[in-house]
């Protein structure tokens, strides 16, 4: 089983990778092959709406960091995203490592346009965690949702 860890945080070894560091060292006492992503030292492009990936089945429009990842994260059984609040948000490498991940959906041609995802239904399953400096809950703004809905 491979548990892929994601962290948007622009810190190397800040407390969202020490977050996602102890979720991943718990994943890993039990025998779950673990790797983890530290996006603000990937080279990534941000998608810009093409559209090819949902003929392709895969962002072709851009070879990057990214790009070797997307059999990774079709193979992994679970994801962890991870990330501070910036700006009542995630930050702008979680957007755009999110935005990346629209090649996993198939739409049909009725309209309106309905959607699935095919990591769905693969009994895969994700976690998120935020990082915030304030202690309120309203103070993380949408950043539990732009997470969760995609």
């Amino acid at each position: 089983m491979l548990i892929l860890g994601v962290s948007g945080s622009p810190r190397r070894g800040g407390n969202s990778d020490r977050v996602l560091d102890a979720i991943l060292a718990g994943a890993s006492e039990r025998d779950t092959d673990i790797e983890a992503l530290h996006l603000s030292s990937m080279e990534m492009s941000s998608c810009i709406g093409c559209e090819r990936c949902r003929k392709d089945k895969v962002c072709t429009r851009f070879e990057d960091d990214i790009t070797p990842f997307y059999p990774r994260i079709s193979r992994a059984e679970g994801i962890i995203l991870v990330t501070p609040v910036y700006n009542y948000n995630v930050t702008a490498w979680m957007k755009a490592f999110i935005d990346r991940l629209y090649c996993f959906y198939d739409f049909d041609n009725e309209h309106p346009r309905g959607w699935s995802s095919r990591l769905a239904g693969r009994g895969k399953a994700a976690a998120l965690a935020i990082v915030a400096e304030q202690m309120e809950p309203e103070d993380m703004g949408v950043t539990m949702e732009a997470m969760r809905m995609p």
